[in-house]
């Protein structure tokens, strides 16, 4: 039984791509100058400790919120439109603590960008 042999096929853009990537190698930064690279490296600290500021305000909101619904066992005898408090409160006000979250966050990390914003 003569069995033909299996050949891949791929675009030669493919090919190129696959051929040019190496295992380990990392990215050239951009290279700027060195005022660029100073208020890059500024900005870009002063992002990850507001980043860092907004992470914890949510893993308070996701660890505090049972916290707070475990010691508030009445939320559970109040209802608003016949769905209990406490239901409410675990099925909305995460996401919306997260998109009132999310665009504070944004807003602080456009301010450092313009240098609005000298503190931390």
């Amino acid at each position: 039984m003569n069995r033909a042999r299996r050949v891949a096929v791929a675009s030669p853009q493919t090919r190129l791509a696959i051929a040019r990537r190496a295992p380990g190698v990392r990215a050239d930064p951009p290279h700027l100058a060195p005022g660029d690279l100073a208020r890059a490296r500024r900005i870009h600290r002063v992002q990850l400790r507001r980043a860092a500021v907004a992470l914890a305000w949510l893993a308070a909101t996701v660890v505090g919120l049972p916290v707070l619904l475990d010691a508030l066992p009445g939320l559970d005898a109040v209802r608003l439109l016949g769905v209990p408090v406490s239901w409410l409160a675990v099925a909305v006000l995460p996401y919306a603590a997260l998109t009132v979250l999310a665009f504070w966050h944004l807003w602080r990390a456009e301010r450092a960008e313009r240098g609005r914003d000298a503190r931390w």
